[in-house]
């Protein structure tokens, strides 16, 4: 219903191209696939047909269908004024006088008390990048990746030379990983395209990868972290079970892992076993086989040969080296390095919090209960390319990330304010936590399944 109490159509505004006044109750029920609207600053747009065409892919503004989306809209567009042009032509009407600027049970005073902090960090100058950081950042990447070569080719593929080697090249992988997360957030450069660029070189030329397929799979995570069918991050269900709800509701199913009528599964997957079995094979295989796919079903030829580019510039290192079976074992062995600093770095922030289905809280509410820091220090710091900063860097996305220690004292003072924990454990806390986790959840799946 819109002005005037004139029926519309799905997606459609009242009176035709006239701009309708609406309820929220109307705006939450315009959140299928097909039919979709949402609520930036009081404004309604209905982006239906719109969010193929979105940079961030469809999935991630969908997310928001039927809901106030004022809060990631500016936390992902470091540039909002040229974002909001595309909004201009999608515009259907607004809220009406009556209805409050937030939806559900949003707190408004906390609402408020973070934009205000996200308005005194911008005046602070914190979302300005420092170029040198991320030039020295970038020069010790390619040192790390060309000194192994340099290592091997003077003094031989001897088994500790070459252990070395592997060592180095998944420290290169594993800070380049760092690196076009930056890219891929748009904290570097004020320009987009700039970011994008880069980011492009980075992940596809110095790591292989696909920025699309990131970039479609990383925002969701950000948009919804920890949140059932719309976290791609914790879409394991058929490996394993996360947090307190999934594993009672997954017990009914019986559809765990590969052999679905073996009750133990579960019980061996979410135990200390896992982390042996989990990071080894996530991205020499899992993420590698996925990104490969998505490319070539998609046709994005410019990540393919961004992609290419590095396999033909690793191979014609190494394979001069060690021939064509020894450098396949080298790269596999290095990924498989990686893989394991991949996974607990990024998985002590969020597997051992809280996991559930959308309850639609508000942006700082959300991303702290399902996000928790790292203590700081400046091999944390370079370990994990700043994400011990993990909650500043969900907040504020698009900051770049020396900046995280310089508003961490504010947002945890906000946190104080309005009774929400703000986590801070240490390295091996946090490695531990993934674990403990894990087999609760695992506990909680085999009690559920038996008792039913």
């Amino acid at each position: 219903m819109g002005r005037g109490g004139q029926q519309t159509g799905p997606g459609e505004p009242a009176s035709g191209k006239a701009k309708g006044v609406y309820t929220w109750e109307e705006v939450q029920s315009h959140c299928s696939r097909n039919d979709q609207w949402l609520v930036i600053d009081r404004k309604v747009y209905n982006i239906t047909q719109w969010a193929k065409r979105h940079p961030g892919g469809f999935r991630v503004i969908g997310h928001y269908a039927g809901e106030d989306a004022t809060e990631a809209f500016t936390a992902f567009h470091p540039d909002l004024k040229f974002a909001q042009k595309f909004l201009k032509p999608l515009l259907i009407g607004e809220l009406a006088a009556t209805e409050p600027s937030q939806d559900r049970d949003k707190n408004a005073a906390l609402v408020q008390d973070f934009e205000t902090l996200r308005d005194q960090v911008e005046k602070k100058g914190l979302f300005r990048a420092r170029p040198l950081f991320f030039f020295l950042h970038l020069s010790h990447i390619i040192l790390l990746e060309a000194l192994p070569w340099l290592i091997v080719s003077m003094w031989g593929t001897g088994w500790i030379l070459t252990l070395l080697c592997s060592v180095l090249l998944a420290t290169a992988q594993a800070q380049a990983g760092w690196l076009q997360h930056d890219f891929g957030h748009l904290s570097v450069f004020k320009k987009s395209t700039w970011n994008h660029l880069v980011h492009k070189f980075v992940i596809g030329h110095l790591k292989g990868a696909s920025a699309n397929w990131w970039n479609h799979r990383h925002f969701q995570h950000h948009a919804k972290p920890n949140i059932f069918t719309k976290d791609p991050d914790i879409n394991m269900l058929n490996v394993f079970v996360l947090g307190q709800t999934q594993p009672v509701e997954a017990s009914g199913t019986k559809r765990i892992f590969l052999i679905s009528s073996n009750i133990h599964t579960v019980q061996l997957l979410n135990t200390p076993s896992l982390p042996l079995l989990g990071p080894p094979l996530l991205i020499p295989v899992y993420f590698y086989m996925q990104i490969m796919k998505t490319m070539i079903s998609r046709r994005d030829w410019v990540d393919l040969a961004w992609s290419l580019s590095y396999y033909f510039r690793f191979f014609s290192c190494y394979i001069p080296l060690y021939g064509v079976f020894g450098s396949l074992a080298l790269m596999f062995f290095v990924r498989f390095l990686e893989s394991h600093w991949f996974v607990w770095v990024t998985q002590m922030n969020h597997i051992p919090m809280d996991i559930d289905h959308e309850k639609h809280r508000d942006w700082l509410t959300m991303q702290l209960q399902s996000t928790c820091n790292i203590e700081q220090s400046f091999f944390n710091d370079w370990f994990s390319g700043h994400l011990n900063f993990q909650i500043e860097h969900h907040l504020f996305p698009t900051m770049p990330r020396h900046n995280y220690h310089l508003v961490a004292q504010q947002v945890r003072a906000l946190c104080e304010k309005h009774g929400i924990p703000y986590r801070v454990k240490t390295f091996w806390r946090g490695f531990a936590d993934i674990v403990t986790s894990l087999k609760s959840s695992g506990d909680l799946w085999l009690d559920a399944y038996l008792h039913k």
